[in-house]
């Protein structure tokens, strides 16, 4: 079962994090490793590539990082057997994905410093797709059928 859930505390975005940032945590039983989760779970359904590839035109004019077709969509920030995390810094906020295997579970948080009002903006106008892109991340993750639900 996916579960709305508290970050552990060995994860490296606690050291990230200060009063104002946001960040959210999802867990779900699961046995694959950090970097496995990340490869399952964040490939993008159709619906949601669709809307990244629509972000991505609409902040392109405004100089905030679209990514490339050769590089990850999420570039590698830390490494290590039961922590991965991903993300990147940009003018409007600075943003990491944590994967991190503690207990049985894997728990997969969001971290995002926004830098001003448009990072707020932004992060507002995205939050009810943030919430159904994570959930469906960490369902992907799942290793026991019954956490799928």
């Amino acid at each position: 079962m996916i579960r709305t859930d508290t970050l552990p505390p060995a994860s490296a975005l606690w050291t990230l994090h200060r009063p104002g940032d946001f960040l959210d945590c999802y867990s779900v039983a699961s046995t694959l490793s950090p970097r496995e989760a990340a490869e399952k779970g964040l490939a993008l359904p159709r619906w949601a590539a669709g809307l990244l590839a629509l972000r991505n035109t609409l902040v392109r004019p405004f100089g905030l990082k679209t990514g490339a077709p050769d590089t990850p969509i999420f570039p590698t920030c830390l490494e290590s057997e039961h922590e991965l995390v991903l993300g990147t810094d940009d003018r409007h906020l600075n943003f990491r994905i944590g994967l991190i295997r503690a207990g049985g579970r894997l728990y997969m948080s969001t971290w995002v410093h926004p830098h001003n009002v448009w990072g707020r903006a932004y992060l507002r106008l995205v939050m009810p797709f943030h919430i159904l892109i994570s959930r469906g991340a960490v369902a992907r993750m799942a290793t026991d059928a019954r956490a799928r639900r």
